[in-house]
């Protein structure tokens, strides 16, 4: 019998792709100093119509860094990063390691509540933040309690560009709060100082030490803080790098945000790696997005899947425009083999699946290149991919044994990428991690070549009568119908059932269907206690700022 240590998937590895790595760095520091040694005059980020070099970037992160340290920044303290995707989140990410700690990232969707959470969790000692969020969220936030912050540096959405585009920009001035200190007056007025720089050589991070505290997505609860380890952040660059087998220099676009994990490895970590342009377009925007694809000519690009929906939705995105981007990725959520066969006929190109969670540091599976992902014939699920380098996953029952294959169980990973543990969340680390592998939560199977499908997360399955039903079925199922936009399904309390089935429906522009119809169609496509007993239509369904569903918000 096949078991999970045979690694079938191994046959799935193209040529060329051994099923080990030879480690390139141990730090993500060292992986972007040896960007700047081997390239300091080639670009290192492209905004709009802007650029720096990577010696331009080393600079102003040592500048920062040694504000940090010369204002009492010690070693294993946080840089709080509240950004958007803008050049500044590569200057403070360097600048947090090079001052010896750790860049705790906030995200700027957040609302004043959950920021003041995260800082009253993460309590950082230092924050770079854009002008307008710190003046509208965080500094009351900061006025208001002693959350341990005392260093404040601003930077501008404006900054490193000069075309302002009206898309994104048209209600965006810059703004030199007097309060805090300005990141471009910094940078301008920075002279070496060999006392200093001195002082940023004794405190190199090392392999184990935290480089990113990465809150995880929360769709099931409250975000936790993942640490994000330097070995994690190296290892995890290395296998975007070479499993899509992106060349040195060729240019890699932030789809995603670079706040979360997804935009943070497989773009910024990515980028330094590969010594490649990384292109940042401040947050996004499907016309925006095209335009700086078209002007830069990216390679590579990896997001969820309703970033590429939303660029197939806009009438402003021509194929032609982003023809550049020979390697697409899609994780954060399963696709519907329909729904890919879509994007690729209107964006022009295959969109390979990737898969993992924060805690795994990004990727744990993904599609080979140049190969396509299989589709379960049973159940119709698109598969995630096959294991990565040094990367054994298992499917378990809830005892924790091994199920055979083709059996539904939760999925363990184990491997490099795997973080250590939550933040100052001891119950949490040892509810989530055992012996270095990760329970991931997530539900689903292999198959007997090793390819691996997720069919939902365990929290989210419905027991109806004693009966498994699992969201994502009866979602593939509307999201199927041809007046359907997009649903979600959950689990509704029910008196004779214990649980039964909701959905929540979006409906396509002009679509006059009603919920009497998509009960009748789900009747008639799904087992009897699969089907939903109620149907609500909705204008659109509530997302994390990453695109992920938030089943919890519906419940």
């Amino acid at each position: 019998m096949i078991g999970y240590d045979d690694k079938p998937w191994l046959a799935a590895y193209p040529p060329g792709r051994p099923p080990h790595l030879r480690r390139s760095f141990s730090t993500a520091l060292d992986m972007f100093d040896a960007a700047v040694r081997a390239a300091p005059t080639a670009s290192a980020v492209h905004y709009f119509d802007g650029s720096l070099r990577w010696e331009e970037v080393d600079r102003a992160a040592t500048a920062l860094a040694a504000l940090l340290v010369s204002r009492g920044f010690a070693p294993g303290d946080r840089l709080a990063l509240c950004l958007q995707n803008n050049p500044a989140f590569l200057v403070g990410l360097v600048a947090a390691w090079k001052a010896g700690g750790t860049a705790a990232l906030l995200s700027p969707m957040s609302t004043a509540a959950d920021l003041a959470r995260s800082l009253a969790a993460f309590t950082p000692s230092a924050l770079l933040v854009l002008d307008d969020l710190y003046i509208g969220r965080i500094r009351p936030i900061l006025a208001a309690g002693d959350t341990g912050v005392t260093i404040v540096v601003t930077t501008s959405a404006l900054d490193g560009q000069t075309e302002d585009d009206s898309r994104l920009f048209a209600d965006v001035t810059r703004r030199r709060p007097a309060d805090a200190i300005d990141l471009s007056g910094l940078v301008e007025a920075y002279r070496p100082d060999a006392g200093a720089e001195a002082v940023l050589a004794q405190r190199r991070v090392g392999p184990s030490d935290v480089a990113v505290l990465a809150a995880t997505s929360g769709t099931t609860g409250p975000a936790k803080g993942a640490q994000l380890t330097h070995a994690n952040l190296a290892f995890s660059a290395q296998v975007y790098r070479d499993w899509s087998g992106l060349e040195p220099g060729e240019p890699v676009l932030a789809l995603a945000p670079v706040f979360h994990v997804t935009g943070l490895v497989g773009a910024v970590s990515l980028a330094m790696i590969a010594r490649s342009p990384l292109v940042l377009t401040h947050r996004f925007e499907p016309a925006v997005i095209a335009a700086a694809t078209a002007r830069r000519r990216p390679v590579f690009c990896a997001a969820v899947i309703t970033a590429y929906i939303a660029l197939a939705d806009s009438p402003e995105v021509d194929a032609a425009d982003l023809a550049s981007l020979r390697l697409r990725y899609s994780g954060g959520a399963p696709i519907a083999p329909d729904v890919a066969e879509r994007l690729e006929e209107r964006l022009g190109g295959y969109i390979h699946n990737i898969y993992g969670q924060t805690e795994t540091t990004s990727p744990s599976h993904a599609v080979p290149p140049g190969t396509r992902a299989p589709v379960d014939p049973d159940s119709g699920v698109l598969s995630v991919g096959v294991p990565v380098f040094d990367t054994v996953v298992r499917v378990v029952d809830d005892d924790g044994l091994d199920l055979p294959v083709g059996e539904i169980g939760e999925l363990v990973t184990t491997g490099p990428q795997v973080i250590p543990g939550y933040w100052r969340d001891p119950v949490a680390t040892a509810d989530a991690f055992l012996g270095g592998a990760l329970r991931t939560g997530d539900v689903g199977f292999m198959d007997a070549q090793g390819w691996f499908y997720v069919v939902d997360r365990k929290k989210d399955q419905i027991n109806a009568a004693g009966y498994k039903v699992w969201p994502s079925e009866v979602e593939r199922l509307l999201s199927a119908h041809p007046e359907v936009e997009e649903a979600a399904v959950v689990g509704i309390p029910d008196e004779y059932r214990g649980e039964t089935v909701k959905a929540f429906v979006v409906r396509r522009e002009g679509s006059a269907l009603d919920v009497d119809e998509v009960i009748a169609y789900c009747r008639a496509n799904l087992t009897a206690y699969k089907y939903p007993r109620e149907v609500e239509m909705v204008a659109a369904l509530p997302r994390t700022a990453t695109g992920k569903l938030l089943r919890r918000a519906l419940r």
